[in-house]
């Protein structure tokens, strides 16, 4: 198996544990995560998963996503503080999606394009 093929499935392992979840996010909709529960994630033609883990130094937040079925995955991984926030989004406009830490409680919200 290759590391792509490892990769996706393990990110469908994610989802499938936070399947309640729902599909995409709506415009300024926010739902909120609990450790481990994996939430679907779409931007345009790029998809994917994001989860927490509870760290010592923080919340672990990975998220992982690919452009269609043949796309490469990638993988961002940040650690968020208590009023920390990380914004992905794509050159194409597709929107924004901040995943955001206030106190005990993670929020992942699509939301309009970047401005500058």
């Amino acid at each position: 198996m290759s590391i792509r093929s490892t990769v996706l499935a393990a990110a469908f392992t994610l989802a499938s544990l936070g399947a309640s979840l729902g599909a995409s996010l709506g415009a300024a909709e926010a739902r909120g995560l609990r450790p481990i529960e994996a939430q679907s994630i779409h931007l345009g033609d790029v998809s994917g998963v994001a989860y927490y883990t509870v760290e010592p130094d923080g919340y672990r937040v990975v998220t992982t996503l690919a452009q269609g079925e043949s796309g490469t995955p990638v993988r961002f991984v940040s650690v968020l503080a208590p009023g920390q926030r990380a914004l992905l989004s794509t050159p194409n406009q597709a929107g924004t999606v901040e995943i955001s830490r206030n106190g005990d409680s993670v929020t992942v919200r699509k939301s309009g394009t970047l401005s500058n």
